[in-house]
């Protein structure tokens, strides 16, 4: 049922917040002034799942765990999409906290109440749609904590599977690019002729691969050089493909895709999200001439889930 037959939450009240994924889910138990209990982390992402087991696994699995068995709960993420609990429509572009929690679904037939974020919508590259779900939780958090983000132009890139690059334009997102760096780093390195064992990072092949990126175009002739240095007798190692390989993708979204949001160094780009994939993509901004700034990804979820519970 969509947020308006449902009361709003117009004051401080603890609630259960959980950050629902493809592969695990993060909940953590927000009190009535805002702070947040440690972490439940679970390999239990909706992939993982089978219909009817995300309302079973939130009612016997993280309430219990959390001692949340009477909170009402938020949920970003997947949890809203084709493969999760139930699919909720996309919210449109351009979008702030009140126009995401007018989206809110909240689910039928649950005691205490449970909602979940929307997502958003956009134009993509090639004149089609593009979506996200979970990374606009973080953009309204990230905006949530300093109100002086509410003004003027942003730039955002959340590091993944599937990379988002976001502008915000006071205070809302006004459109965004996705990148699949990560997924087809992913499949490259397990599935393909460049396949390579995990091991220790090199930082040398890292940089190699930055290098070997150029400035983003012809990525599948770019790609094959990371098999060429080794066969080839080349400079690389076997054990340096795969750091290679990161650098060589990372860079080519780097060096590319700003531009389509209209940025161009120097420009500030904030990154939110995992420490250390924020750091690769750190360094492969400073080697094409852009600053950036790092923001840690949980504390944004937890900051946007309040933010947009307390305007629906």
């Amino acid at each position: 049922m969509p947020s308006s037959t449902y009361p709003r939450l117009d004051h401080p009240q603890a609630f259960l917040a959980l950050d629902w994924g493809t592969t695990n889910l993060r909940a953590w138990v927000v009190s009535e002034g805002g702070e947040a209990g440690p972490a439940l982390e679970l390999p239990r992402g909706v992939s993982k799942l089978g219909p009817g087991e995300p309302a079973i696994c939130l009612r016997d699995v993280v309430r219990p765990a959390l001692k949340a068995e009477n909170l009402p709960a938020v949920i970003c993420g997947m949890a809203g999409s084709t493969l999760g609990w139930v699919e909720v429509p996309y919210s449109d572009c351009p979008a702030d906290a009140a126009s995401l929690a007018a989206g809110l679904y909240w689910i039928e037939d649950q005691d205490p109440p449970v909602a979940i974020v929307p997502g958003l919508r956009g134009a993509g590259v090639d004149g089609g749609p593009d979506v996200m779900r979970g990374e606009e939780t973080q953009v309204i958090g990230w905006l949530a904590q300093d109100p002086s983000r509410l003004k003027g132009r942003h730039l955002l890139c959340h590091p993944g599977t599937h990379a988002k690059w976001v502008r915000v334009e006071d205070g809302r997102v006004v459109r965004f690019v996705t990148a699949m760096t990560g997924e087809l780093f992913s499949i490259l390195t397990r599935h393909s002729v460049l396949r390579c064992e995990e091991g220790p990072e090199d930082q040398h092949a890292f940089a190699q691969g930055l290098e070997a990126a150029g400035d983003g175009s012809a990525l599948a002739a770019r790609l094959f050089t990371a098999r060429a240095r080794v066969v080839g007798g080349g400079d690389l190692k076997p054990q340096g493909v795969r750091s290679f390989l990161s650098g060589l993708l990372i860079g080519s979204e780097v060096a590319s895709t700003p531009a389509l949001l209209g940025a161009e160094p120097p420009a500030l780009i904030t990154l939110i999200g995992d420490p250390k994939l924020c750091t690769a993509y750190a360094t492969a901004m400073a080697h094409y001439g852009l600053k950036s700034q790092v923001f840690d990804g949980e504390a944004a979820v937890l900051a946007g889930l309040k933010a947009i519970i307390l305007k629906g």
